[in-house]
């Protein structure tokens, strides 16, 4: 079923369009800083509303993406609002030669730009492990576990499982030289959205991709993923992203097929 926002997942334990979040009062018809309480609270777009890469990259630490929100006092042409717009690029979702389905875009898109969100639903953490764990090692695996380590050392997880209730985002392919990004967007509530932005210019019919594991534009300590044991390589599915840096294996993460 497609769905182009995240959903509620069947467990009932989260619900993303649940909001949580004050809005601003601003009356202007693009919020500006540091006036904009959102604004305020993190990262925010540059006037070709695009993602501030640099700043992200000079900082020890990403800031956190606040856009302003349903209950913000600012007009729907605001800068501050661009991921909650959805997708706004033509994607086309083919056939590859080895890795199943994927997707690639049929115009020019710049770097920092939006490409799109990976939507579907939403889990709490024994669901997530209790659907992970019933799968077989041929079956897809659609599940994504994302990590925001906070400056206190605390860590927040989100679940998202596109599996049955999903976007065009599901049908993204890993790669070790990927031409995006995920960053959590949060609107109404502290449920973020994953979206995904342009690591680079990117050209019409290429291809799209991102990093399974989250090394990318991220430091490494960040990620759980861990050198697998020879023996847990059975279990792991062949990389065929055929960059000069691959992998051989799609990114592996033991936890997430432990009892939480």
């Amino acid at each position: 079923q497609y769905s182009p926002d995240s959903v509620a997942g069947a467990d009932g334990e989260i619900n993303p369009t649940e909001v949580t979040f004050p809005g601003c009062s601003c009356r202007s018809s693009s919020c500006t800083f540091p006036q904009c309480p959102c604004l305020s609270r993190g990262e925010n777009y540059s006037s070709s509303l695009r993602l501030r890469l640099a700043e992200q990259q000079e900082q020890h630490f990403s800031r956190p993406v606040f856009e302003c929100n349903s209950l913000c006092q600012c007009g729907e042409g605001c800068q501050n609002r661009l991921v909650q717009r959805g997708l706004r690029l033509r994607l086309q979702v083919f056939r590859t030669e080895r890795k199943g389905w994927g997707v690639r875009v049929l115009e020019p898109i710049p770097r920092g730009a939006f490409v799109c969100e990976y939507a579907g639903e939403v889990l709490g953490s024994a669901e997530a492990h209790r659907r992970i764990q019933a799968q077989t090692p041929q079956e897809p695996n659609y599940i994504i576990a994302v990590r925001e380590h906070l400056h206190d050392g605390r860590v927040m997880e989100t679940f998202v499982d596109p599996t049955r209730i999903g976007n065009v985002g599901r049908f993204l392919n890993h790669s070790c030289e990927p031409n995006l990004f995920m960053v959590p967007v949060r609107v109404d509530s502290m449920v973020p959205k994953l979206a995904l932005f342009a690591a680079a210019d990117i050209s019409a019919g290429e291809e799209l991709s991102y990093d399974y594991s989250g090394r990318f534009n991220n430091l490494p300590e960040t990620s759980r993923e861990h050198k697998a044991l020879e023996e847990e390589n059975s279990l792991r599915k062949p990389c065929y992203c055929g960059s000069r840096t691959c992998a051989s294996f799609l990114p592996w993460d033991s936890s997430l097929f432990s009892t939480p």
